[in-house]
Parts: C-alpha cells; structure tokens; sequence
C-alpha cells in the first residue's frame, strides 16, 4: 500500500477493531504506557468507553499496576506499550503474574518485520519475548487492507480465555505496524468497527474424580490429619466448604493470612493461626503427628510450618490444585487432586468419613490457646512490629484491603494477624516473592477502593516511582522502616564483616520528602502511639499517603528473637537451638 493516509487509516481501523473485540470478550482494564508504535492501538482504547484506561508512564511500574488490578478483580487486565525495550520491563510482573497464576494479557506493540534485524533504531525481536513464563504467545500478521475481522474477533476471545484457562497467567500477543501509523489531518471518529458475533466462552468448573474421592475419604476417615491451606484465589464459597469438612473430620485448619480464612463470618472454630508459634516447640512436633495431611493452595510460606510439614514426611499428603500445576516442592505429594477446592470439600464432605480421634484436635487447641497469650503480650509492646500489624488491622473496616509486602512484613502479619470475624481482604505478591513493584501492585488494588500497604523500607525505595500513579487513590502506604534488610539480620550472614554493606545496605532517602514531591502526602511517625493517630488521621482524611514508622532495628530483632525464644520453649525451658537463630526463611 502506497497511499500514506490509507496506511494510517488501515492502522486505526484494524485497531479499533481488535479493540472492541476485547470490549466484546469483557476485557474491562487497561494499563497504558505512552509510546510510538502503539499509537493506533492506544487511541482505540481510549475511545472505547466500556475499557478504563489507567496511564502509567514506567512500563515496569505499569505492569504490576496492572497485576494488581487482574487480582483484585479476578479478571484479565491488559497492558500496552510501544515497541523496543518497553515491554522487557514488564518481565519481573510477567514472572510474578506467571508464578502466582494471574491472567495478564500483554499487548506490545513492534515494528515491522522488514526492519527487524536489519540495524533498525528502537527494534527488538519481541517474539518469544517472554519464554515460558506466558501461556500463549500471538503475533498476527500486519494490517492488509483485506484484513479478516472474523479473525481479529476470535484472536481476541482466544487471548483472554487463554489467560484464565486452564491454568490462568500472562498471554502475549506482538502487535506490529508500518507508518505512518495514524491518517493525516484531524482524527475525528471514524465510525463503528465491522460487527461479528460475540464469542462466548466458558470455563468448566473441573471437578474431582469420584473413585479418588472415594478412596481418599475412606483412608482418612476416623484419623488424625491437618488441613493446610496457602495463599490462593479461592472461589467465594470455599470458606464454607472448608470450614464444613474441617467440621466432618474434626481437623485443625492451619491457614496462612493469604488464605483469606483467618478474618469473616465463617465457622473459624477449628481455624490454627498461630502455629509458626506452637509449631517451634519440639514437644508439639512430637505429639502433632497426623497420618494425613489435605492441602490447599500455595505452599506455606513460613520456614516453621515449611519445616514441620518435612517432619511429619511419613504422613500421606493429599493436594489439591485448581489447575496443572504441581505444589510439591518437598516431593511428598501422595493424591494430587487436579479440581475445584470446593468440589473436592463438598465431596469429601458427602462421602460421610469419621472424625479424628477426640483426643487429636484438643491438642491443637491448647497449643493455639497458649501461642495466642504469648503473641497477645508481645502485641502489647512498643517498637515491635507485630504490635503495629495488629493495632492496624483492629483499625480496618469491614472488607478493607490490604496488600502485604515480602521480607518482614509478610512474616510478622503471618505471626501476629490473629483472627476475627470482621472481614477483611489480604494480597501479596508470593509467586516469586520479590520485593520488586510491591507499591505499584497496592496501587493497582486501590483501583477498586480503599487500600493499605505494609511494606519494609527498601521495598519502598525500590518501587519508589509507583507513587507517580497514587494521585486520587485512597491508599495508606505504610512503611516499616528499620534502617534496611532487617531480615538479614537473623540470618548466619549478620555475623559477616561484610554484613552491612552488602545485606543490611541501609539507605539515606528521606521517604516522606519523596513522597511530597510526588504530590501525596508524607507523613513520619517515631513511635508505634503517633504512627497509629497518623494512621487513623490518614484514613479520615482519604486520598493518598505514605507513613513511615521509624523502628530501631536493634531492639525490635532483639525483642523478636526474645520472641521466638519464648515460643520454642517446652515445659522444661529449653528451646530449640534452629528456633533461636534461624526464625525466619
């Protein structure tokens, strides 16, 4: 094609039609990135009123921005940017979204393939960009002005239904365009985009193969066991259905806060969240030993409970998994139940086993009794992190966010959360576990309302350009600032001389002056009294803050190995010695 105006014309019409097709397959998110190449692209987003378009400047940032949408949402959020290096910065969200199982779906534009290779300024070889971490991988041919929009319909439905099944996660599709990319002169709507039926396409709920049901609640039936449940995005009602078969089988349930089962209305009576307390204690490992263990979702992330589940290796392991994937990292699995965590309770459930011996949960519950007296003490303390995470979360309204960054944070929330009735939602980026585009992901969860994050300092720092997009977000921004790496800190590595150069690596930025600087407030809190008013002011107030809870690194690793010291001791005592200078993993 000749003609420079047809050309351009061309470009923004095949746009405009791969644009509503996503419109017609419920893509209702977009996460925009400024650039060239996509122009065509980026105008037909934007003038489609049923996809919100969210602006980001750093593709990096844009991209967990955009992982934080998909997750509060439970649906596919796109990403979009010019060709070049701008999508590699998606990789560290590509990775985190493929790991976690999040539907992402990334649509990079590219130049044409008559300059790739051939020395072509800002060219890149986009295709196969992003290995094996996505799911599916498109590059449709350039627009031609006998272009299908049959294709482009089902290209479109194909992409999204790729991301959210059967194994949810990342697709890409490589989108290249030839200049110019818009026609000349004023770009006035140019009407509606060839119309073709809506594709429908539905997801079937995978449910558990009966003869393995059958067998597996008759071997458990009237035996001890545990129920694990990791972080996951768990179907609505599997609180109900857990909760129900816990009941059936009179099992303790040990559920990690990105369960999401510790807080709601939900029977929470057989519900353990302190055992990384009671689970130091050599004589609960040796009395906590159950023959069958039902897991669900991601593996745990504490090292004690990580520990004790390689302790007890002679139990049988039954694991459910809502898709192909294998959470086995300790090669213990002895039933891998691929289906829906709440058809695998409801008919475990129907097939009526017997409950454990009485005397088997007794043993939890006093150990749950006693671990939750001793954190509730420690909760009681000024500089301790635990205190802050629990006087914060007593703060939060019913079905309030809170994103959870790694490191401490995570940690202590697991440690020191408790359990209530109210409601209240939990993220974290677990998947690859980074502390890389922590805040940009909160910010993509406050897209949906209110929103804390709880985060460490060199988080902060290091996602620090998030803060560019937190204008007009309701989001407190809590930043445990304890002079760098603390975690290292109960580490073998705190005693090299190297120590604080290249672990610790304290950093000098003033985190509340940049955060001025971005427009939002900045607040700094010396003491865990002030930082909680700050907090609850911040809140009142709404919009956007960033609050930075100084603690002294010194005394709040002192007060957490006093901690773990106290809850690793038997009646004689003594401690376990992994306990005392190994807690964290």
């Amino acid at each position: 094609m000749n003609d420079p105006h047809a050309t351009g014309l061309l470009n923004l019409r095949w746009s405009q039609v791969l644009v509503d097709a996503l419109a017609a397959a419920g893509l209702r998110e977009l996460v925009l990135s400024p650039g060239s190449r996509s122009t065509p692209l980026a105008l037909a987003f934007l003038r489609r009123p049923e996809i919100r378009c969210h602006v980001l400047l750093d593709e990096r940032s844009a991209a967990f921005f955009a992982l934080g949408i998909a997750r509060v949402s439970g649906r596919p959020a796109a990403l979009l940017c010019t060709s070049g290096s701008a999508p590699a910065n998606w990789f560290p969200a590509v990775i985190e979204a493929d790991l976690a199982g999040v539907s992402l779906l990334l649509l990079s534009a590219a130049r044409p393939p008559e300059l790739t290779g051939w020395g072509a300024n800002q060219t890149v070889d986009q295709h196969g960009l992003f290995g094996a971490h996505v799911r599916a991988m498109y590059s449709p041919a350039l627009p031609t002005a006998d272009f299908a929009p049959a294709y482009l319909h089902r290209l479109a439905a194909r992409a999204l239904a790729d991301s959210c099944w059967p194994s949810p996660g990342p697709v890409h599709v490589n989108l290249a365009f030839r200049e110019p990319l818009l026609p000349d002169g004023e770009l006035a709507e140019i009407g509606a985009a060839d119309c073709c039926p809506v594709i429908r396409v539905a997801h079937p709920r995978l449910l558990p193969d009966k003869r393995l049901i059958a067998d597996s609640a008759a071997e458990i039936s009237g035996r001890p066991g545990v129920i694990v449940c990791g972080g996951a995005d768990y179907p609505p009602d599997f609180a109900e259905g857990v909760a129900a078969l816990a009941g059936r089988l009179d099992w303790p349930i040990l559920a990690e806060p990105l369960s999401n089962l510790r807080f709601g209305g939900h029977d929470r009576s057989r519900l353990c969240v302190y055992y990384d307390v009671f689970l130091r204690r050599r004589s609960m490992v040796a009395l906590a030993r159950p023959e069958w263990i039902l897991r669900f979702g991601g593996f745990p992330v504490t090292r004690t409970l990580q520990d004790w589940l390689r302790a007890v290796a002679p139990a049988r392991q039954i694991v459910v998994s809502a898709d192909s994937r294998w959470r086995d990292p300790q090669h213990a699995l002895g039933v891998l139940l691929q289906a829906d965590p709440t058809a695998v309770c409801e008919a475990l459930l129907a097939a009526a086993p017997q409950c454990a011996p009485a005397h088997w949960r007794v043993l939890f519950v006093q150990a749950e009794a006693q671990a939750e007296a001793l954190a509730g003490r420690y909760r009681c303390r000024d500089n301790f992190e635990g205190a802050l995470i629990a006087a914060l979360l007593d703060r939060l309204p019913a079905g309030h966010r809170l994103f959870c960054g790694n490191s401490m944070p995570i940690r202590d929330l697991d440690a020191f959360s408790g359990s209530a009735a109210k409601p209240l939602r939990f993220f974290g980026n677990r998947g690859a576990s980074g502390i890389d585009g922590n805040l940009s992901t909160a910010l993509g969860i406050a897209t949906e309302g209110p929103c804390v994050a709880l985060v460490g300092d060199l988080t902060a720092q290091h996602d620090l350009t998030a803060l560019a997009a937190a204008g007009g977000r309701d989001i407190v921004v809590v930043v445990i600032n304890n002079g760098g790496g603390g975690i290292f800190g109960y580490l073998p590595v705190a005693a090299l001389p190297e120590f604080e150069r290249a672990w610790l690596t304290p950093q000098r930025i003033d985190l509340v002056a940049a955060a001025r600087s971005f427009g939002i407030a900045g607040e700094r809190a010396g003491s865990l009294a002030e930082g909680l008013a700050t907090f609850d002011n911040a809140r009142q107030r709404g919009g956007a803050t960033l609050l930075e809870v100084i603690v002294d690194r010194q005394a709040s690793t002192a007060q957490h190995q006093a901690f773990w010291r106290e809850a690793a001791a038997d009646d004689d005592g003594k401690s376990s010695a992994a306990s005392q200078t190994q807690p964290w993993s």
